[in-house]
C-alpha cells in the first residue's frame, strides 16, 4: 500500500458531497427568542412549515419566532407517586372496603390450606 494513501479511499475518487447527493434544498434561516434572551438561528426547508416555538438549546425553556412576545415559562407539576394518583382516584372508605375484601379472600385461602406466596 502507497505511504500516503488514505485508508478506504480509492484511486479516482472525488470530493463528497453535491455531486453524490444531489442538489441541497433552498434553505430559509429562523430566528427563535426565549424568555432568557437568547436566540437560535436554524435552518429550515423552505417547503418546510416553520414551527410556531422551539426548546431553546441553552437553556431549555420554550422560544418562538416573535421576538416581541417570547413564551413563558412552562408550568411544572410536581412529581406524584403511585399512592398519590390511588388516592385521587379513590376515598378512604372505597380504599377501606377493598382492602377487608383482599385480606378477607387471603384469610379463606389460607384456612382452605392453600399455599400463599
Amino acid at each position: 500500500m502507497a505511504a500516503g494513501a488514505i485508508r478506504g479511499s480509492r484511486i479516482g475518487s472525488g470530493p463528497m458531497g453535491e455531486a453524490e447527493r444531489g442538489e441541497a434544498a433552498p434553505r430559509q434561516f429562523v430566528t427563535f427568542f426565549c424568555i432568557n434572551n437568547h436566540t437560535t438561528e436554524l435552518q429550515f426547508a423552505i417547503e418546510a412549515e416553520v414551527p410556531e416555538s422551539w426548546d431553546c438549546p441553552r437553556c431549555g425553556m420554550p422560544a418562538s419566532v416573535d421576538s416581541d412576545n417570547r413564551p413563558t415559562a412552562k408550568k411544572i407539576e410536581p412529581y406524584k407517586t403511585h399512592l398519590a394518583y390511588v388516592k385521587e382516584r379513590r376515598s378512604e372508605t372505597e380504599a377501606d372496603e377493598i382492602l377487608k375484601e383482599a385480606v378477607e379472600g387471603l384469610r379463606a385461602k389460607r384456612k382452605s390450606g392453600e399455599v400463599i406466596f
